[in-house]
């Protein structure tokens, strides 16, 4: 991390050497570019964006936003949107190295980052890895929230625009392939954008099949701390295959129905299935025998559906008036089962565990917004959405043909509905200053479940005052700084608010269990995180394209939500159980600071090579107040994370190289003033070679975690003088993928 420190200094301290002796080229490009004051003038905020390029929409935009377009998204053939997110400045990524997963804003953990498709947040139990990159136009990040994208973001806003309406004929087929542990994983996505007259269209479609092998580890102590003599020591290890197969499909319409009158319509299916085979061996060395078993053996599969239709008409009404009002539904349905088998050591059976769930997830939106140009430098936007949130639970868990929940109903209910009035005012008062302000009002009921016929209400409304602004010292230049005071806050999620328990699978419902194998359970009296923030950011823009940015953000935490482990009497179990569930501890507080600096070598030293360099240093600190420290950190943040990436095209040749270098350090976060929990370190190496044979046909090569390496994560609970451990090690391996790319 000190290199890329020390490189994102230079690269400052160069970027100013240069911008004070521009060559006479670039001080013609600079010369002959739109006057500062014509160029600070405000945009309102839209997730629809504009047809600028990526660094020009994020110079424009008064509210901190960067853009990531087709050209980065497609550059090292990533199959997931997480592998694309994670090399953008303080966004990391849960699992082990070259595993994806959901991203997350300022190493915040789940919840605190608010993800939307095309402006509207993801539903319930939908996944991000259900979609492709190459159905993707573009990636917009908002670094504090806005009134019109909402507050639901203490973290940060990631919104995915999907492809868009016309703008050029598109007809791409791509076929490829990835192989993990001799594995393979085959994938064709198509893309078509077209118009028939006063009709546009673009659909997007994959189809892909995902094989991997998964071993694992994990080490289980209990240790006296009085004189550190080992109570238990056990090792499970195991080794599994999954599949997964998807089939998704997006789409664009847009009809124009005037002059004035535009219709879009925006359908969406998602499909993914899957099954997963396991083995398990257990080793007791120390400890009581028996032991709970010898080897074990699980069987599972799992299937989800989402279908969404967004809908959007749009007026203009002349004077610079124009009215939108949009229609959202969607409707998900899920359904997993497994059956694991635990056997002795002469494979004589000793317990069966059968566990299945359905989910059933319907959202209906209605949005209106009314917006007025006031002049060119000057815009108010209004708006208002109502939006309906239902989600249904069928669960039942058997062990030796027993239902050891059988005073929980297996039918569960949960919804929230919510009510948001919003209004933002943007303009450029003076050529050196401009502003956006807005106030955004919501209202949220939340209807849990409890299990046993109680359904808990819980009311709230949060009112978010939100304000950015920009100010250029001198309007000539390309150096701004950016300021935004926030409110924010973080709902809890329906799954969240039902009660009803899911059982550890190691341990019988009839004895206990281990602090590190707890039993889950919600809590249907939740509340939602409140939070106040500060951002700070300078930017300078490069003559000739390339940002360097330093920002720094603060961000108070009240109700902060937390899942705890505490040992309960349960009904479920005759003996006491350990129990984890979400809980509002009070007050917390993050605060960090984000480097980045994009730009070509050649910017930096006259005569080098044009080599593309995307850096980015982020670092992290937080405080849980109700959790003794050190270590009281926030949930799944890390101390930090870093990025270190290089493209070359090589002259007179169709190749293009890259590559990128990921670390995350390991970090211990005190979850109590009796349990915590361990990550450890991540580092990850990808590399492409790019061949263009013709406009029309280029091959990808992609080694995906090429410094693969065992990942590491711990828990541990101290009950009086006993310390409880889990130590599970996940081993990774270099993904490799080809892909061939034509336009047709």
């Amino acid at each position: 991390m000190g290199a890329l420190s020390a490189l994102t200094l230079l690269a400052l301290a160069g970027a100013s050497a240069t911008a004070q002796t521009q060559p006479p080229a670039a001080a013609a490009s600079a010369a002959s570019a739109p006057p500062a004051g014509q160029a600070s003038t405000p945009q309102r905020v839209e997730v629809t964006g504009g047809r600028e390029s990526d660094n020009e929409q994020r110079r424009q935009s008064t509210a901190a936003k960067i853009v990531i377009g087709r050209e980065e998204i497609e550059r090292f053939g990533d199959s997931t949107v997480g592998e694309v997110l994670k090399r953008l400045p303080g966004v990391t990524t849960s699992g082990a190295p070259g595993r994806g997963g959901p991203p997350r804003m300022r190493g915040l953990g789940a919840g605190y980052t608010q993800l939307l498709i095309d402006g509207q947040r993801v539903p319930p139990g939908f996944s991000l890895e259900s979609l492709t990159p190459e159905q993707i136009e573009r990636i917009e990040i908002f670094r504090a929230p806005t009134a019109e994208t909402g507050a639901r973001a203490i973290g940060g806003t990631i919104n995915i625009v999907t492809r868009e309406g016309y703008k050029r004929r598109i007809n791409d087929l791509r076929l490829g392939f990835g192989v993990e542990r001799g594995e393979i994983t085959p994938g064709l996505f198509w893309t078509r954008n077209d118009s028939v007259g006063d009709f546009i269209y673009t659909v997007s479609g994959g189809a892909y099949r995902n094989r991997r092998s998964n071993p694992g580890s994990t080490r289980t102590t209990e240790t006296d701390l009085d004189n550190d003599s080992v109570l238990r020591d056990q090792v499970e290890t195991s080794d599994g295959l999954s599949t997964r197969l998807g089939l998704n499909l997006t789409s664009r319409l847009q009809w124009r129905l005037g002059p004035a009158d535009t219709l879009v319509l925006m359908p969406a299916v998602f499909h993914s299935q899957g099954d997963s085979q396991r083995h398990y061996d257990l080793q007791q060395p120390i400890g009581p025998a028996p032991a709970l078993y010898a080897s074990a053996d699980s069987d599972g599969d799992n299937r989800f559906t989402l279908a969404r239709l967004n809908s959007q008409w749009r007026s203009t009404l002349g004077s610079g008036l124009r009215l939108e009002a949009g229609a959202n539904v969607s409707s998900a349905r899920g359904r997993s089962q497994s059956l694991r088998q635990e056997f002795d050591a002469a494979q004589t059976l000793l317990r069966t565990v059968h566990d299945s769930s359905r989910t059933r997830d319907r959202t209906a939106l209605l949005t209106g917004k009314l917006s007025k140009l006031l002049d060119g430098e000057h815009s108010l936007v209004s708006g208002a959405e109502l939006e309906r949130l239902n989600r249904g639970e069928t669960r039942s868990t058997e062990q030796n043909n027993q239902d050891p929940l059988a005073d929980f109903e297996p039918d569960l209910q949960a919804s929230s509905l919510r009510l948001a009035l919003y209004a933002q005012d943007e303009w450029a008062i003076n050529p050196n200053w401009a502003a956006h302000a807005g106030l955004r009002w919501e209202a949220i009921r939340t209807r849990g479940d409890s299990g046993d016929g109680k359904h808990p209400d819980n009311r709230s409304s949060v009112l978010t005052p939100l304000l950015h602004a920009v100010w250029k010292p001198d309007p000539k230049s390309r150096d701004q700084l950016r300021i935004s005071l926030t409110r924010s806050y973080k709902a809890p999620t329906l799954q969240n608010l039902v009660a009803r328990p899911s059982l550890s699978s190691r341990y019988p419902a009839a004895g206990p269990n281990s602090p590190t194998s707890p039993d889950r359970a919600g809590n249907p009296a939740l509340r939602p995180e409140l939070a106040t923030g500060i951002d700070l950011a300078l930017e300078r823009y490069l003559p000739q394209g390339g940002v360097l940015s330093a920002n720094v953000f603060y961000r108070r935490l009240h109700d902060y939500i937390r899942s705890t482990t505490m040992l309960e009497d349960v009904s479920w179990s005759p003996s006491p159980r350990y129990v984890s569930r979400p809980k509002n501890l009070g007050r917390a507080s993050t605060q960090g600071i984000e480097l980045e600096a994009k730009f070509r070598l050649d910017q930096l030293i006259a005569g080098a090579p044009p080599v593309e360099l995307r850096n980015n240093l982020s670092l992290f600190h937080s405080r849980v107040s109700a959790v003794p420290g050190p270590d009281n950190r926030l949930d799944q943040q890390p101390h930090g994370t870093a990025n270190i990436g290089a493209d070359y095209r090589f002259r007179g040749t169709p190749l293009t190289l890259g590559g990128s270098l990921n670390l995350t350090p390991g970090y211990r976060t005190q979850l109590s003033d009796i349990q915590r929990t361990e990550a450890g370190a991540k580092r990850q190496f990808d590399a492409y070679a790019l061949w263009v044979f013709d406009p029309a046909m280029q091959l990808r090569l992609l080694a995906s975690n090429l410094t693969a390496a065992d990942y590491r994560s711990a828990n541990a609970i101290d009950l009086g003088s006993v310390r409880t451990q889990a130590v599970s090690t996940t081993p990774t391996a270099v993904n490799w993928q080809l892909r061939l790319e034509l336009k047709l």
